[in-house]
């Protein structure tokens, strides 16, 4: 998770009071962070990737300061028009649509400010924008450039700039091939004809998006004005972490200038900080915080985390919420801060009223069968996490690809999707414990999820189990045995026929069926051979492994 540091220096000046580090280290956690360290200078917090905005010191002074009674209710920002524009290029659409845009007047950086800066903006880049592939950031020194702008798609051969940290102009495909940054984040435009690009009037390059900015705009402690661009594939991230970036720039006292961003159906006014609207019901809040509530009591918590709020009547409460906040989706969100408001510490625990008499869920009666044959077979049981990513799930497998069930503000940059396949998880596992002895022989049985193929909204859970060995003699005959005594300790039949899997060495991997007997009723499914060499050393294994993998179909 995103750990931020500052100062209480710099913190007091933002809150222009003096606090007591006791009393500031006691309230954090009350806000929703954890303390990581701290001294008699500055403190470390690590906060929920939920709450984007509190990746800057300023927007967790923004916050105690409704803690403290400084301000309370939703902050207002001033926005002066720029006068100037950017021209977004129809040609982008397949590649890199969208961009908003806005100037910022009269910063200060110190080389601390300038690191904080940096840092709130590599936060952003994997919390919003999934390490740059959804969002990514530019902020650039305005004094170096004249506008209007324009973010077009260029081509790769004839386009040339000074890349940030070199000395020496390279075309936007040596950028990919030899910048350090270039080389890091290639996979995320290299497989287009032409690559986004930025330039104000007089053709200067300030970036490359989403890979690297110019030199020429390089950020020093003499910078006054800014240009913050966001690019990205998805609209909405992009707005909401330009209003976060412009936010917290306005609560250290710079002036936010808006730009007419040019599409070719439309022209917006970017930053747009209006609030959105939402509404509390009392009875539902009272229902999930388990306090008595009343309307007026919600209305004070909400304006001290920082919402607008009036109460309508006795059970409804109207909320506006701050374009800063990401994170509102639905009105358990809402509820979640009149709880903070209110102060969970104010909150006593009690135990339910209710007995209840516990049993196995039936559920997992099947589960335990599976397991006690795989561990009767001389395999030990690992469980992994759900959550896994796209390199691992995908690259390191051979894998094409594919539609997938995203996390939409992951903790960290390696539980970014569900898995759909218990395989990777397991070679996790053994590139983890390369140091035991040989051989290694390990299972799961868990949960996969996949998008409906019709909707590609709602998910379909898929029970799995998979198996793997390794060791210098590991062979299809090896794997091909375990198979086999799971469908028939299972009381099936198995059915086998040639597969070609992109994970496997070819001919050396095969399809099964576990089939009731009499019938032609498939209850087990999967495929099982020996791993590619490639997929081995991608998880910088050194033996042979073997693998199976089968869904559960209809067993009872």
């Amino acid at each position: 998770m995103p750990v931020i540091k500052f100062t209480y220096t710099d913190l007091e000046e933002l809150l222009n009071r003096s606090m007591d580090k006791d009393e500031l280290i006691d309230m954090l956690p009350m806000i929703g962070s954890d303390i990581e360290d701290y001294d008699d200078e500055e403190v470390k917090v690590e906060f929920f990737p939920n709450r984007p905005d509190y990746l800057s010191v300023e927007g967790v002074a923004r916050a105690l300061k409704g803690f403290l009674g400084i301000e309370q209710g939703m902050p207002r920002y001033h926005l002066e028009p720029s006068g100037t524009s950017i021209t977004i290029d129809p040609g982008l659409k397949d590649i890199r649509p969208y961009t908003a845009c806005c100037l910022v007047r009269g910063v200060e950086f110190s080389d601390e400010k300038l690191a904080q800066i940096m840092d709130f903006q590599e936060d952003l880049h994997w919390v919003i924008g999934r390490d740059r592939k959804k969002v990514a950031i530019g902020i650039h020194n305005l004094d170096v450039l004249k506008g209007p702008f324009r973010y077009f798609a260029a081509d790769p051969d004839e386009v040339s700039f000074v890349p940030l940290e070199m000395e020496e102009e390279m075309t936007l495909r040596e950028v990919l091939t030899v910048h350090k940054k270039g080389k890091a984040y290639a996979h995320l435009i290299d497989k287009f004809d032409k690559y986004p690009l930025l330039m104000d009037s007089e053709d200067n390059v300030l970036s490359m998006p989403p890979i690297i900015n110019g030199e020429l705009t390089k950020l020093t402690t003499g910078t006054k004005n800014l240009f913050v661009d966001v690019t990205g594939t998805d609209q909405q991230a992009v707005e909401r972490t330009l209003n976060i970036i412009a936010t917290s720039f306005a609560e250290s006292g710079a002036t936010i200038q808006t730009m007419e961003n040019i599409y070719s159906d439309e022209t917006l006014i970017r930053p747009d900080l209006t609030p959105k609207e939402g509404t509390v019901s009392v009875k539902n809040a009272v229902k999930l915080i388990g306090i008595p509530l009343t309307a007026d009591e919600v209305v004070k918590a909400l304006k001290k985390v920082r919402f607008d709020a009036d109460a309508v009547d006795d059970d409804t409460v109207r909320v506006k919420i701050p374009s800063y906040r990401a994170d509102i989706l639905h009105e358990v969100d809402l509820i979640e801060n009149v709880a903070i408001g209110y102060c969970f510490r104010k909150i006593e625990p009690e135990l339910p009223q209710v007995a209840t008499v516990a049993r196995e869920d039936p559920y997992i009666d099947f589960d335990q069968n599976v397991r006690e044959i795989m561990n009767g077979l001389g395999f030990a049981e690992v469980m992994s996490l759900m959550l896994t990513n796209e390199e691992n799930h995908y690259q390191k497998m051979k894998l094409p690809e594919t539609e997938r069930v995203e996390v939409a503000q992951p903790i960290s940059q390696d539980r970014t999707m569900i898995r759909q396949s218990l395989l990777n998880g397991l070679l996790e596992f053994l590139e983890d414990n390369k140091h035991e002895e040989l051989p290694q022989k390990i299972f799961e049985v868990g949960e996969t999820v996949f998008l409906d193929e019709e909707t590609e909204t709602r998910t379909t859970g898929v029970k799995k189990m998979a198996a793997m060995t390794t060791h210098s003699q590991a062979n299809f005959t090896e794997i091909k045995s375990t198979s086999d005594a799971l469908i028939s300790n299972l009381g099936l039949v198995m059915e086998i026929e040639d597969l070609d899997h992109p994970s496997f060495i070819k001919g050396r991997c095969a399809r099964i069926k576990g089939v009731k007997e009499g019938s032609s009723q498939v209850c087990v499914e999967g495929f099982f051979g020996e791993m590619h060499p490639e997929v081995i050393r991608n998880f910088q294994l050194e033996y042979p492994v073997v693998a199976l993998e089968v869904e559960f179909k209809s067993i009872k």
